[in-house]
């Protein structure tokens, strides 16, 4: 995919200048609360001050810009197949699930159900054959399956349904490791492993200006091991960051930043991905939405801030709030999913299958939002203006009052230049008709089953 020549910018050059600068104020005079007791002792040896009892540290602007300037540029997620790395920081945008979502949708059914390991396995099935979906996040959390075998078989389970890059969140630190010797077995050897990583981890802060125990220390293994790390927060407007958008921006900057930093105190050089899933809250209820276009307008803007910095961003759009495949589910994925990757975020998790709040996966969502990916895809890549697309030779071999149905460039350009959806309903009402009437779903859910229907792939 090429570079687009003009971004959708929701930010100007002074509003990230700005943005940057409160956020260095923020660092450098309020700090920050680390409860990871190795974290702290990280940060107090580059601290400008710090209060051993309440466990805040501050951190000049200096030392900020120093180690988040070692965090590296560009972050390749490889494939098992080489046709599916991606290459993070490169100007391209790459687009994944997202979860982790507790319960699935069965198509037709009005109530969902909690998932299981075999959900996962049929979620990896469809998304190893969705082409528009680039990255595999382990989107379900297998209910079936006691805590502590839970981080081995997930990844297990992607690794072996499908060759696109397994990322993945992670609930202990046992299960890491196990995770990355299994990985290790499949690549050869811990070194190979290591030279094109084929999994990645994911590891969430906690907003506002914090950074738990938890979580702290799975950052500080995997940093440690070298692999890739998305390190995402989720401050929420009016909840866990100011109401204002550019008040979350601050947050979300300064929360990203104090997890990229113990990266690099921790390993430098640590392959790490600044990460964004800030969204609203409802605030009649006090409940998390997933779709709201301020959670995209954030999301695009933090584009902005990472281009800015030069780190590799993991953003989020795709959710829908929605309780069932309805219209409501497809213009809340597009409209986020266009926004931010018209502002070129590297990589955009949470892109497909998820509905209510991302609590539920649908199979059939998969189906549907991975035409709505394509679109998107298309967007991105703008129009070619040049000698050939002009067609000059064309226009002035058809003349006036012709036609260009039957010119070999209308054959190429068609297949390059226009996506072809697979959902969508582009028929004669009177074919339609013939054809059973299928709406999107009824169509995408055609899909799903052809495809669970066939012996399954085997990776691993």
């Amino acid at each position: 995919m090429s570079i687009r020549r003009k971004r959708y910018c929701p930010l100007t050059e002074s509003d990230i200048k700005k943005i940057d600068q409160a956020s260095m104020e923020i660092l450098s005079t309020t700090g920050f609360e680390v409860r990871q007791p190795e974290a702290f002792e990280y940060f107090k040896s580059v601290a400008a001050d710090v209060n051993e009892e309440n466990k805040v540290v501050k951190i000049s602007e200096q030392t900020v810009r120093e180690l988040i300037g070692k965090a590296p540029s560009e972050v390749t997620l490889y494939g098992r197949d080489n046709k599916h790395d991606c290459r993070l920081g490169s100007g391209e945008v790459y687009f994944g699930t997202g979860g982790t979502a507790l319960n699935m949708l069965d198509f037709g059914q009005a109530e969902s159900r909690p998932a299981l390991l075999k959900d996962l396995e049929n979620v990896t099935r469809v998304v190893d054959n969705m082409e528009n979906i680039d990255i595999c996040l382990l989107p379900t959390y297998p209910n079936d399956i006691d805590v502590s075998e839970v981080d081995i078989n997930r990844f297990r389970t992607g690794l072996k349904y499908t060759g696109k890059h397994i990322m993945g969140g992670v609930y202990t630190a046992d299960g890491i490791d196990a995770t990355i010797s299994l990985a290790e077995d499949i690549a050869g050897s811990a070194e190979k492993l290591r030279e094109k990583p084929f999994i990645s981890f994911i590891a969430c802060g906690i907003s506002p200006l914090r950074l738990d125990n938890e979580y702290g220390t799975f950052m500080i293994k995997v940093a440690r091991e070298g692999l890739p790390l998305a390190v995402p927060v989720e401050p929420l407007c009016g909840a866990t960051s100011p109401m204002s958008l550019a008040g979350t921006l601050v947050i979300q900057n300064c929360d990203s930043l104090i997890n990229i930093m113990l990266t690099q105190l921790v390993n430098p050089g640590t392959p790490v991905i600044y990460g964004c899933v800030s969204s609203t809250m409802e605030m009649k209820t006090m409940r998390y939405l997933g779709a709201p276009v301020e959670s995209g307008l954030v999301n695009a803007a933090t584009a902005q801030m990472t281009h800015f910095y030069g780190i590799p961003y993991y953003a989020t759009a795709g959710i829908s709030d929605s309780k069932k495949l309805d219209s409501q589910g497809g213009y809340e994925a597009a409209i986020t999913n266009l926004l931010v990757g018209l502002a070129e975020a590297d990589f955009i998790h949470d892109s497909a299958g998820l509905m209510e709040f991302a609590l539920t996966v649908s199979l059939e969502k998969l189906v549907i939002d991975n035409d709505i990916i394509g679109m998107v895809k298309r967007a991105i890549r703008g129009i070619d203006v040049n000698d050939e697309t002009l067609s000059l030779d064309d226009i002035k071999k058809t003349g006036p009052g012709g036609n260009f149905v039957t010119s070999r460039s209308s054959r190429k350009y068609l297949r390059t230049e226009h996506y072809q959806p697979t959902i969508s309903d582009r028929l004669q009402r009177s074919v339609w008709l013939s054809e059973g009437q299928l709406s999107a779903e009824e169509r995408a859910n055609e899909v799903v089953e052809s495809i669970l229907r066939e012996p399954a792939h085997i990776y691993s």
